[in-house]
């Protein structure tokens, strides 16, 4: 097979697990998720199988998500194989054990991480969270710093009445010339389609100081310029974030694998849902489930 992504799509998220060690009220019910046997999730060899077909096909850069890819057992292994591809190898993580991986993970290949944060009030972070501690996720900034991921990149989700008063906090973040912050839109997915009405705000992106910015899926989306498939830890691509649409992977090789790779490149929408409370995200997933 001599077929090659078009130029558009090199960007594979990969999602290695749905475990989370936080339970932030955004992203998943307050119970938590149903648990999955291990055969539920996909092998380190099959995601590895699956990433090499994809950058035979064009992919550059692999951004490893979760739920939260560091309470995968194994992880710095995976990453380190994953490297090997010659990729960009960047992962996200809630920071909650960053500290503890973040040497061995930039030693591994990982050039720099996203950190998910939403707030920098410890109580505020701990009912967010229901339960989380902000110390431990200002530790693993600290060691990811220190290990030499550069840039270091803040996700907050922004929130009405939540942290839409800790703009300045947040920009101070950024005064060391070494970390970017974006604030990205609340989306109409899983848990957040019950807060998006009373929640969802957004920034104006070119009143933005130098080092920060709005990723804004909602009121500016950006669907034509998207490089992007998602692989979820049980096997499947989608094409887009916010579509029904899930094209299974597990148990393909060789030809058979990258076809349908490209057939889920080819399926990508031109325009993913309107993203309001009454045209929500069409996923079947909520985010804890697709990865960052």
């Amino acid at each position: 097979m001599t077929d090659t992504f078009n130029r558009s799509i090199s960007y594979l998220r990969v999602s290695v697990t749905d475990r989370c060690n936080l339970r932030c009220r955004y992203c998943m019910p307050e119970g938590g998720i149903e648990r999955r046997g291990h055969s539920d999730i996909l092998r380190s060899e099959e995601i590895i199988e699956i990433c090499s077909a994809a950058v035979e096909l064009g992919i550059t850069k692999i951004r490893v998500t979760g739920g939260e890819p560091l309470v995968r057992k194994g992880i710095t292994e995976l990453c380190a194989e994953l490297g090997k591809l010659g990729v960009e190898l960047t992962l996200t993580t809630n920071g909650i054990l960053l500290a503890q991986y973040a040497a061995a993970l930039y030693s591994a290949g990982v050039s720099r991480v996203n950190v998910s944060l939403d707030t920098l009030n410890p109580d505020r972070f701990r009912e967010l969270t229901r339960g989380g501690e902000l110390s431990a996720v200002l530790r693993g900034i600290e060691a990811a710093r220190s290990a030499g991921m550069s840039p270091l990149k803040i996700n907050a989700v922004a929130l009405r009445g939540v942290n839409d008063d800790e703009f300045e906090a947040f920009r101070q973040l950024t005064l060391d010339g070494t970390t970017e912050v974006r604030f990205i839109e609340l989306m109409p997915i899983g848990e957040g389609k019950a807060l998006w009405d009373s929640s969802f705000y957004t920034y104006d992106n070119e009143k933005l100081p130098p080092r920060m910015s709005v990723i804004a899926p909602v009121s500016h989306a950006f669907c034509p310029d998207c490089n992007r498939l998602r692989l979820t830890a049980d096997g499947k691509i989608k094409p887009c974030l916010h579509s029904a649409l899930e094209l299974n992977v597990r148990g393909l090789h060789g030809d058979n694998l990258r076809s349908a790779l490209l057939d889920a490149a080819n399926a990508k929408p031109e325009r993913h849902a309107g993203l309001t409370s009454a045209a929500p995200s069409e996923s079947k997933r909520g985010m804890n489930r697709i990865g960052g």
